[in-house]
């Protein structure tokens, strides 16, 4: 292979890296819109305060019933999917690891690619994504719902 090939080659892999190193994730709707693992959108109107383990997180009323809540900065999402059964869950999509939410239509959903977890038990209800949601533990005492 003479010098020239080679030069060629080598700046030809060199631009393909960078080309792909500045692609991302290729996770968004649109152009304009491309959430990634690092920089997940805040959903509207979700609390967004910090909670350790044990304090309290939201209040039952915050929580409506089939519905649920995302929690930014715990990155755990809420539900309830029956009158006094509350449910937690990662709030990071087991498909690509971008941020759910929203909560409709009794499930939790990932802006990313589309993927569903069922409000009930974070089970796969659309995917791409093939694994549930983990559950996260909670307790409920009083009017409050503490992340342990």
């Amino acid at each position: 292979m003479d010098a020239r090939r080679r030069t060629l080659l080598t700046a030809g892999a060199a631009g393909a890296a960078a080309l792909v190193s500045g692609c991302g994730d290729g996770g968004g709707d649109s152009a304009s819109e491309t959430p990634t693992p690092t920089t997940p959108k805040t959903p509207t109107g979700t609390p967004t305060g910090s909670a350790q383990a044990g304090t309290a997180l939201a209040k039952i009323a915050d929580i409506p019933v089939e519905g649920g809540r995302v929690f930014v900065d715990q990155k755990v999402v809420v539900t309830q999917p029956n009158p006094g059964e509350f449910k937690a869950f990662s709030a990071i999509c087991t498909h690509q690891r971008c941020l759910v939410k929203t909560i409709a239509a009794g499930t939790i959903d990932c802006p990313c690619h589309g993927s569903k977890f069922r409000i009930t038990d974070g089970s796969v209800e659309v995917g791409p994504a093939t694994e549930p949601l983990p559950e996260k533990q909670i307790t409920v005492s009083g009017d409050s719902i503490q992340l342990i």
